[in-house]
């Protein structure tokens, strides 16, 4: 298994937050084999695995219980694990193969209206000092490009272009995938202002950083602080269940609001760095209220 997760740091590139949950589901994988009696690939079977992913779901193994959703990343580990066994020459035969990760519901991604983004991004601005200006920087951002939390956060100055017509960021997305991202006007204001007037004052106490965006201490602003300052704002703006709302919540209304414009689910995929266009569309499920709405004002005797 050390291996297998060495080979996803080099080859696959994943993130550290990815690998460390790979490394948790299958240590508990492992303390199922243990039980078991199981001391090398080749003595686990089909029925090993597929008693694991119940016992994911039920707690049976002493574990807490699982969600679909995070029984099925666990899945994809342990499935990914015996593929390796295999490839590498350890099996003959993958018992993992023919299980499959429990169905998930299609839910939609939580998005806020564009009224309550306005609210979010003024209030994050609220106050003195650098800090609001660097909060209304960051979020600006991370709604003008629909990035992720650890992207932003992980920008450095030179990946940014604030050029007048063609702003553009690179974000380095999961697997490492670099992809070029239009910046907005908006944004671009806001991340000029930081930088003029912020981001030196912040600097000033570090030893030196190429870091975009900076914590008080002059070092790179972490994920959980970013987090932070978007739950305070949230707050502040009185958002209807602000202790919800997350940075993924602004690169989900990122997507709605791009498609709700018009825009192609293909470009969107784009933008968003999705492998595939099947995750992005889920936000083209239409709604209830969608579907009245349209009704009433397109039916010629809907009214």
């Amino acid at each position: 298994m050390q291996e297998y997760l060495a080979h996803l740091t080099v080859e696959r590139g994943l993130s550290a937050n990815t690998l460390g949950a790979y490394r948790r589901d299958l240590q508990r994988y492992l303390a199922h084999l243990d039980t078991r009696g199981r001391l090398a690939p080749t003595d686990i079977t089909p029925a090993d695995v597929e008693d694991f992913v119940l016992a994911l779901r039920t707690g049976s193994d002493g574990g807490a219980p699982l969600s679909a959703s995070s029984t099925a990343r666990t899945v994809v580990a342990v499935r990914g694990w015996h593929r390796f066994c295999a490839l590498e020459g350890l099996v003959t035969v993958d018992p993992a193969s023919a299980v499959r990760p429990p169905a998930q519901p299609k839910r939609l991604p939580k998005a806020i209206s564009t009224a309550d983004v306005e609210r979010l991004l003024e209030a994050a601005s609220v106050g003195d000092g650098p800090g609001p200006l660097r909060d209304r920087a960051l979020l600006e951002l991370v709604y003008s490009t629909g990035a992720r939390i650890s992207e932003a956060v992980g920008l450095d100055i030179d990946e940014l272009d604030l050029t007048p017509g063609r702003a553009a960021v690179r974000l380095l997305g999961k697997g490492r995938k670099e992809r070029m991202v239009p910046v907005g006007s908006y944004a671009v204001t806001a991340v000029e202002a930081y930088l003029v007037r912020a981001r030196p004052i912040l600097a000033a106490t570090g030893t030196g950083t190429p870091a975009l965006f900076l914590n008080t201490r002059g070092a790179r602003l972490s994920r959980q602080s970013a987090w932070t300052v978007l739950r305070a704002a949230a707050r502040r703006a009185q958002l209807p269940g602000a202790d919800h709302i997350s940075p993924h919540t602004l690169r989900h209304s990122f997507a709605t609001h791009l498609l709700a414009g018009g825009a192609d689910v293909r470009v969107v995929q784009e933008l968003l760095g999705h492998a595939s266009v099947t995750t992005t569309q889920i936000y083209t499920l239409v709604t209830p209220d969608t579907l009245r709405e349209v009704y009433a004002t397109s039916h010629p005797r809907a009214l």
